[in-house]
């Protein structure tokens, strides 16, 4: 029976690896370690490259059919195990216990929709003298690496349809949350042939050497832009392909025909579901003059009810910033918003309390150039802005080098998807927000990301186009 509270090891060819040293993991909530992580060393990284890099030409050519299989049967291993896992989760990460149970449970899901998927063959050409097909081949050998926001469900937005495709993986969680991805790698040893995932955790060496890697062939990146450049440059020296989901600075518009009182609490939400630290949350929220005050003080209202806490006690709605990095950051943009003197809704104060906590805080319609409106805060602070006009909000939302996501919010859905489909984002939401499925593509456009994650798009960012031509036996002539 597995231990999800001890005796972390890696996976590098379906076996249990112990790191070269290791590396302490905090409660955010406490802020104090309650684990030691395996730390790898350059030459672990290189046995789980060789590892993958073995066991790629089997799994190449095994049936796409069962890799389908494997590939939805790991749904079944995260679903069995979602107790232990989602628990452990929370101790690492710092969310509620049900929203790590969704993350958890959300990998599953993502597994077993996207083993749905199939790989297109298409027909080119077709005449007398010839044949012509292009298909999709794998790349080879992949190395993921997984953000701390989401650790599981975005590490199987890279693993699956790798997997999918035919290509074997080397996989780093986040530093800051590693266990779960280990205890994950551990149950899937059996399920999937040895050397197909491999799962290796280190600090910050750990990611420099895999996107440098001569052996790996793509990089696919869940994290900030700034680290994306970092990636996009390091992989260029050997020219692995890419799939960078960066940052975002997702605007919502509300329009002044909503329900206030029936949109308030979906918008609250939108911006502040996980502390904020949602890359697709909104960062933004233009408002219509004519609704700005009843809005605002609605959102104040529903926010105060907000329990904010330790994610392992009853009741908590939102936990704690992640890591100590991030926390100095939000309260970085928090004190310049207070030197500026903008005005806090609600929020703003800081603890002395153990624990990287953040209160919800509401900033008053600040200038459009200020940094909490430009810079992404992924934390629990909300610029709520007023617009009397609907071109100026667009142009508002547009100006920004971000382009990862944007939702237009109004009683008339023609409306606002006339509004939605000129905003410069990959995905737009109308009256919802964060609705991602394995089946539909989500990228960011600017500098929110290069490439796509989900449905067939995302499939085919894990394959070389392939097209092969057969040549026909000449026809004999007829006879004279």
């Amino acid at each position: 029976m597995t231990s999800f509270d001890s005796d972390f090891t890696m996976t590098i060819g379906g076996k249990a690896v112990a790191g070269a040293a290791t590396f302490p993991v905090l409660n955010p909530a406490t802020e104090q370690p309650f684990a030691q992580a395996p730390d790898a060393s350059r030459e672990q990284l290189d046995q789980a490259v060789a590892a993958a890099r073995a066991a790629f030409p089997a799994w190449a050519a095994t049936p796409y059919a069962e890799r389908q299989k494997l590939v939805a049967g790991i749904a079944g291993v995260l679903a069995q195990n979602v107790d232990g896992l989602h628990r452990l989760l929370t101790r690492e990460q710092g969310k509620p216990h049900g929203d790590a149970q969704g993350d958890v449970m959300g990998g599953a899901y993502w597994c077993q929709a996207a083993s749905t998927l199939e790989l297109p063959v298409s027909v080119v050409e077709d005449t007398a003298e010839r044949r012509g097909e292009t298909r999709h081949v794998p790349l080879g050998v992949v190395g993921a690496i997984a953000p701390w926001n989401f650790p599981v469900l975005l590490a199987f937005f890279k693993v699956a349809p790798a997997l999918l495709a035919g290509n074997t993986l080397v996989l780093k969680p986040s530093p800051f949350t590693p266990l779960t991805t280990l205890k994950i790698g551990e149950l899937l040893r059996g399920h999937l042939p040895d050397g197909v995932l491999n799962v290796v955790t280190g600090g910050d060496s750990l990611g420099p050497w895999m996107t440098s890697h001569p052996g790996i062939d793509k990089i696919s990146f869940t994290g900030s832009t700034q680290t994306g450049r970092k990636v996009m440059a390091s992989a260029a020296e050997t020219l692995k392909r890419v799939t960078l989901e960066l940052g975002g600075n997702d605007a919502a518009i509300v329009l002044p025909d909503v329900d206030v009182a029936a949109v308030a609490e979906q918008l609250f939400w939108a911006a502040f579901r996980n502390t904020g630290q949602i890359c697709i949350a909104t960062k933004r929220m233009y408002v219509h003059k004519d609704i700005y005050e009843p809005l605002k003080a609605a959102l104040v209202a529903y926010a105060k009810s907000v329990k904010m806490g330790d994610g392992a006690e009853q009741g908590t709605q939102l936990g704690p910033i992640q890591n100590k990095q991030q926390y100095a950051r939000v309260l970085e943009l928090i004190a310049d918003a207070k030197a500026k003197g903008y005005k806090f809704l609600i929020g703003g104060e800081t603890s002395e309390a153990p624990g990287y906590f953040v209160p919800i805080s509401i900033i008053d319609n600040p200038p459009e150039d200020s940094r909490i409106v430009q810079e992404e805060q992924f934390g629990p602070v909300l610029p709520l802005l007023k617009f009397d006009n609907l071109e100026e909000a667009i142009s508002r939302a547009n100006a920004s080098d971000y382009g990862l996501g944007a939702s237009v919010w109004s009683a008339d859905e023609d409306a606002a998807l006339a509004v939605g489909q000129r905003l410069q984002a990959g995905t737009i939401w109308i009256n919802e927000t964060q609705h991602i499925s394995p089946l539909g593509a989500f990228g960011g456009h600017k500098q929110s990301g290069l490439g796509s994650e989900g449905a067939l798009e995302g499939l085919l960012e894990y394959t070389n186009a392939q097209t092969v031509y057969v040549r026909k036996k000449a026809v004999a002539p007829a006879a004279g």
